[in-house]
């Protein structure tokens, strides 16, 4: 098995380096690791045949069985050189079809983790969620591709940082001791549905609760207010959480 880091950023000591490197540092003694500096290479559309190490990225990918994109969040988006490799990446990614959809290329089943970081503090990363779009990118390609998620890294409030903090070193080390074993594909059918379960019995617990409270303003002995009230509080729980689920499910502190 190996594992394959792609550091996508200006600086291979910085910030992100050393998260990628406290992973790749932390999988078993088994599991073979490689590191891709990306400034080291010339990364060009597949049409130019000079001065091109797009195929031999490529290469190192296919011989590897989990990849680690390591990059950091500038102007709330993905760094521009991994940016730049996910796009001439994409006719090695996906097949296209005559209609120009995409369907999952060879690379379809292998894994991935994100790792990404940003000036902004740690509260204001987690309100406004600045990092969102570099994971939201590589989300996008990877399921493009078929590729799974492992899961994602942040370390936000860099500025002034030199080393990683210990919560950081110990959430990279727990993923790096993770990606070390071939993960199982699961749809996670029967999780889904549970959480599902487990979000409507909350949301008509809840209602039920706002219902007691508003008993004094409101006629709930009757039919029809009754259904009403409830339909209108569980609505507005549920796009509450579906809200949630939808914009704030990345990692973010």
């Amino acid at each position: 098995m190996k594992v394959l880091g792609i550091l996508g950023a200006q600086d291979r000591h910085g910030i992100t380096a050393q998260l990628l490197d406290q992973v790749l540092t932390n999988v078993v003694d088994n599991v073979e690791t490689e590191t891709i500096f990306l400034e080291d290479y010339q990364i060009h559309a597949t049409g130019v045949q000079t001065n091109n190490d797009l195929n031999l990225i490529v290469a190192k990918m296919a011989a590897s069985d989990v990849w680690v994109l390591a990059a950091p969040t500038y102007w709330r988006g993905l760094a521009g050189i991994m940016k730049k490799l996910l796009d001439c990446l994409r006719p090695k990614l996906v097949y296209f079809k005559s209609n120009g959809d995409t369907i999952p290329g060879p690379f379809k089943n292998k894994h991935y983790l994100t790792i990404t970081d940003c000036y902004a503090s740690t509260l204001e990363n987690y309100l406004t969620g600045i990092t969102d779009e570099t994971f939201k990118t590589v989300d996008r390609v990877m399921s493009a591709a078929g590729v799974i998620k492992i899961g994602e890294i942040v370390c936000p409030n860099t500025l002034h940082l030199q080393s990683l903090p210990v919560s950081k070193k110990r959430l990279c080390a727990c993923y790096g001791q993770k990606i070390s074993h071939r993960t199982r594909k699961d749809d996670s059918t029967v999780k889904r549905y549970l959480q599902l379960f487990v979000m409507v019995a909350m949301m008509a617990l809840l209602t039920m609760i706002i219902q007691l409270g508003l008993k004094e303003v409101l006629p709930l002995d009757n039919f029809w207010w009754n259904y009403l009230s409830f339909t209108l509080i569980f609505f507005i729980l549920l796009a509450c959480i579906l809200h949630f689920a939808t914009y704030v499910k990345h990692r973010r502190r």
